[in-house]
């Protein structure tokens, strides 16, 4: 991986993650009411909860509304939540504006050409490997874990390498002291 992508990644302070195909994957399991039910992955959730805690700012945006990821979202305790908009791009914009920091500081991980737009406004455009191939094309970082199966994790594994903050957070886990 070239130099450059160290460098922005450096400078990310918020990870924008889509829903269905990145944080599950990508199916829609009807329960014997007709309700949407989803999966998710748990390493993605403790990812999310270490990069929390080394100051990464999150944020979730879905084409689709579904109370199974309000809850997840909810629970993740995720503060920036966009739902049942396919068009994404203004909200990144809004979203610049509410945090106070530029495209630049941005990162986006999508799988689907509802993802197009955002991904080309940030700094730091990131796909799952089951991407769509227009996507792939997009992305400066591509996952080797499908949507669903721990990508999110490795996205933040990888900005949180790269910032220098991931072996803080690893001895927080191995310390005896707690």
């Amino acid at each position: 991986m070239d130099q450059d992508i160290f460098a922005v990644t450096a400078g990310i302070k918020l990870l924008i993650m889509d829903v269905d195909g990145v944080l599950t994957d990508g199916g829609l399991y009807y329960d014997s009411m007709g309700r949407i039910t989803k999966r998710f992955n748990v390493q993605d959730g403790l990812g999310i909860k270490l990069a929390q805690a080394a100051g990464l700012k999150l944020a979730v945006m879905s084409g689709l509304s579904s109370s199974a990821v309000q809850s997840r979202v909810s629970e993740l305790g995720i503060k920036h939540y966009f739902h049942g908009f396919t068009e994404k791009a203004p909200l990144i914009g809004q979203l610049a504006r509410d945090e106070d920091i530029s495209l630049g500081e941005m990162a986006y991980i999508g799988d689907d050409w509802v993802d197009a737009a955002p991904m080309l406004m940030v700094g730091l455009p990131m796909a799952v490997v089951n991407a769509q191939p227009e996507i792939i094309r997009i992305a400066k970082w591509i996952s080797q874990a499908r949507g669903g199966h721990g990508a999110v994790r490795e996205a933040i594994t990888f900005i949180l390498s790269a910032q220098g903050k991931l072996e803080k957070q690893w001895e927080k886990w191995t310390s005896l002291n707690g």
